[in-house]
């Protein structure tokens, strides 16, 4: 029988928030030995780092012009010929998704023979006064009617009073731990190690809804860092440090001057919810080996992006910059069907289309012609000449601060398309982007092949982005391209 595949997804976790990347802070021992039984992708992205084309990238293994998700926007509905869930199934794997997708229509299986589904708070799908919604949260989420069950009629995700998306005000989850919803995920898929089909291979999407805010870990986790020196977010030498419009003070904002102690607080339980999810990732690997499948599983682990968490007075995600973009991305082998060198440390540039082709490629299930990330796995097993790509380019749309960037993770180019704005980071001598040298006249030609590279991944884009020599400022910019559009 072909080996078992695991994916852990997580929502708005920054790839610097581990242990073993030596972060001052946060503690993730389970994460770690993941790591320390495969390899670790430094330099993986989500091009597009927002939830809606971020999760579009895995489910289809496609760039965000294919997928044609260049931006948020909901209740476009997701219809790919090719999904990770579908090519699983028709291999003869049975295919189980629990947690968060993100995806229109809510309960579209894209591929799975079953969802259990529990997206957080979604605004579009809970507004009382939205007349013109087709779903109600209260019909196709699965947590939601199981934490009633336990807790009373009454309960309800808002019961904290903490926004569910960019909130900076934290506080400890209010009930019990076990019915928190991080370990909802876990729970429903130690269940499902029990009712799956045996004389199956399975491919499990485990998807946790957290670190995303609200920032609401339970108790015992909040307890472990709130009261210790926790670092300073880097500001850089072009960030906004006066704030004027006090946005700061907002709760729920993307951007300003946080209060001291707010952020705090806000770095405290981020930190909290991620430790969190660890101690659940190694709950269910306990279970994995009490149900003898642990060695018979490759497993990866990846968030579909970040969260800036006051870096450079910014909040939230959607921006290019490294808290924002730059994800953790594990590729974990403990029986060893992949013949991988343990304990590697990848330095390639990765990005979140590659995960459908690796993981197929990890148990030679075909990879369909619609894929265009390559997989992984030529890095990792000691090959000795491997052709990989030069750069990702990435993009969001985000009204003025719409944006393009081109990496290879050492260092980094971004066009702000409705100003012109550029900035330009040398990342392997500022990783926390401090100093932008734009204006440097020693990185002018590293600026303009940067520049050329993305003219030509622009060239011929529907918003007119470039005649193919330069880039043109101001053009019409839309999160979903025609081609996807009902």
């Amino acid at each position: 029988m072909k080996p078992n595949v695991l994916l852990i997804m997580v929502d708005q976790m920054r790839a610097d928030c581990l242990s073993i990347m030596d972060h001052p802070t946060v503690d993730t021992p389970n994460l770690d030995q993941l790591a320390r039984e495969g390899a670790l992708f430094k330099n993986a992205y989500a091009a597009t780092p927002s939830c809606v084309p971020a999760r579009a990238s895995v489910l289809t293994g496609m760039s965000q012009t294919s997928t044609g998700r260049v931006g948020y926007e909901d209740k476009i509905p997701w219809d790919y010929e090719h999904t990770i869930a579908g090519e699983f199934a028709k291999a003869g794997y049975h295919t189980q998704a629990i947690g968060k997708m993100h995806v229109y229509p809510t309960r579209n299986l894209c591929g799975f023979h079953n969802v259990m589904l529990h997206d957080g708070y979604m605004h579009y799908n809970r507004f009382k006064f939205n007349t013109k919604t087709a779903e109600s949260f209260e019909q196709t989420d699965d947590y939601l009617p199981w934490l009633r069950e336990r807790s009373g009629s009454h309960a309800d995700l808002t019961d904290l009073g903490l926004d569910c998306n960019a909130s900076t005000v934290a506080r400890p989850w209010h009930l019990p731990e076990a019915l928190h919803p991080t370990n909802w995920v876990t729970s429903q898929s130690i269940d499902f190690l029990r009712r799956r089909d045996p004389t199956k291979p399975f491919f499990l999407n485990m998807s946790f809804v957290k670190p995303h805010p609200p920032f609401d870990p339970p108790e015992v986790f909040y307890d472990m860092y709130c009261d210790l020196d926790l670092p300073n977010p880097p500001i850089g030498d072009w960030a906004d440090v006066e704030d004027e419009k006090r946005a700061g003070l907002n709760p729920v904002t993307d951007r300003g001057i946080v209060p001291k102690k707010r952020m705090k607080h806000a770095q405290a339980a981020y930190y909290a919810l991620i430790t969190h999810i660890d101690h659940q990732i190694g709950r269910f690997l306990n279970a994995m080996q009490e149900y003898g499948v642990y060695e018979d599983t490759v497993i990866l682990f990846v968030s579909d992006h970040g969260e800036l968490l006051g870096d450079h007075h910014l909040f939230r995600k959607s921006l290019p910059y490294e808290g924002s973009a730059n994800v953790p991305f594990i590729i974990s082998d403990p029986g060893n069907h992949l013949n991988i060198e343990k304990h590697t440390m990848v330095e390639e540039v990765v990005e979140l289309r590659d995960i459908m082709p690796t993981l197929l490629d990890a148990v030679n299930v075909a990879i369909p012609k619609t894929v265009e990330g390559s997989s992984v796995l030529p890095l990792i097993q000691n090959q000795k000449e491997v052709s990989w790509r030069e750069y990702i380019h990435g993009e969001h749309e985000y009204g003025q601060d719409s944006f393009h960037y081109i990496t290879d993770g050492k260092e980094k180019y971004i066009w702000f398309s409705q100003t012109g704005e550029e900035q330009f980071f040398d990342l392997n001598k500022d990783p926390q982007e401090l100093y932008n040298l734009v204006q440097n006249d020693d990185q002018q030609r590293c600026i303009q092949v940067r520049r050329e590279q993305l003219i030509k991944e622009l060239n011929g884009r529907e918003e007119g982005y470039t005649d193919g020599r330069k880039l043109i400022v101001g053009q019409t910019v839309r999160p979903t391209m025609r081609h996807v559009l009902p």
